[in-house]
């Protein structure tokens, strides 16, 4: 088979196998056929079994020339190495052409957090409309379990037990987890439940909907928690992610518990949510600079 026929099984395979979700699909393909093309524009063998490292390696060396980010870069291996593996398993080739490929390593960039005061004023929402109600559910619900925006997007009300104040959602790679869930959300949840049950016409069982009945988007998502940052006088850029990120370097700050703060992220590997102990040695240093006796700047 040449590298198209082989691209759509591979995308077959992660879409019915492996479950990956539908962001990350997209990805792939983009990477792909980025490669792809690169092959085809510059005469390389379309013919898996020729491919070699040096048509790897030339397709990243051109996308490096191209001022694509060593992120960026470090995605396309990963990209083009997963699909070799996939053809590799299926006795496509005998080896990976782009296993011993390397890329520029990028910049450790520790993620950005609000502090407990900010995040205070950002969900001091006044209650003026129904909008509004589920509009501070939504944000409440974030920073208290830490959810990512795709898994409070497809929330439903059957996943969570107000009673146990517990949360089950279905993370990256349907990886189920539960999650606590604090009393500020649980309070703005049942306030949001009884306008839901009458919003929800089609009896979708979304926790967050839409006044049409339909259920809320990803995007639709990032733009009220934009909105309403906007509205309480936060002209940061503040996003579902940083949500995310505030409530894990809390959570760590005051309990010391990383195996904890990894499971109630869904992290499948700690070195992951080790990031945010390099946040919490940031602010000691910062807190040291200001009252070491020692520290303080004449």
């Amino acid at each position: 088979m040449n590298l198209n026929s082989w691209k759509n099984n591979y995308l077959d395979f992660c879409r019915t196998q492996k479950n990956l979700a539908a962001l990350t699909l997209k990805a792939y393909h983009r990477d792909l056929d980025a490669f792809i093309a690169y092959t085809q524009q510059h005469n390389a063998p379309l013919k898996v079994e020729d491919l070699t490292e040096g048509d790897v390696s030339q397709f990243l060396v051109a996308q490096y020339n191209n001022k694509i980010s060593p992120k960026s870069l470090a995605r396309y291996r990963s990209s083009i190495t997963s699909f070799f593996d996939y053809i590799v398993a299926n006795k496509g080739i005998k080896s990976n052409p782009a296993a011993l490929v390397l890329t520029p390593k990028s910049p450790n960039k520790l993620p950005e957090v609000l502090d407990v005061d900010t995040i205070s004023r950002l969900v001091n929402i006044p209650l003026e409309s129904e909008i509004a109600i589920r509009d501070k559910a939504i944000i409440e619900l974030f920073y208290s379990s830490g959810l990512r925006l795709s898994e409070l997007s497809n929330l439903v009300w059957y996943n969570l037990d107000f009673d146990q104040a517990l949360i089950t959602v279905l993370g990256k790679g349907n990886k189920q987890r539960v999650i606590p869930v604090g009393k500020y959300a649980l309070k703005a949840l049942n306030q949001w439940h009884s306008i839901a049950q009458i919003w929800d016409s089609e009896q979708l069982g979304f926790v967050f909907i839409s006044k049409r009945s339909t259920q809320l988007k990803q995007r639709s998502i990032q733009a009220r928690i934009k909105y309403w940052a906007q509205r309480q006088g936060l002209w940061e850029r503040v996003y579902p992610h940083l949500l995310r990120h505030s409530f894990a370097s809390h959570v760590l700050e005051s309990s010391e518990d990383l195996r904890a703060v990894q499971e109630m992220l869904g992290h499948a590997d700690i070195s992951t949510t080790q990031i945010y102990t390099h946040l919490n040695f940031q602010h000691l240093a910062k807190v040291y600079d200001k009252a070491h006796p020692r520290a303080r700047k004449k």
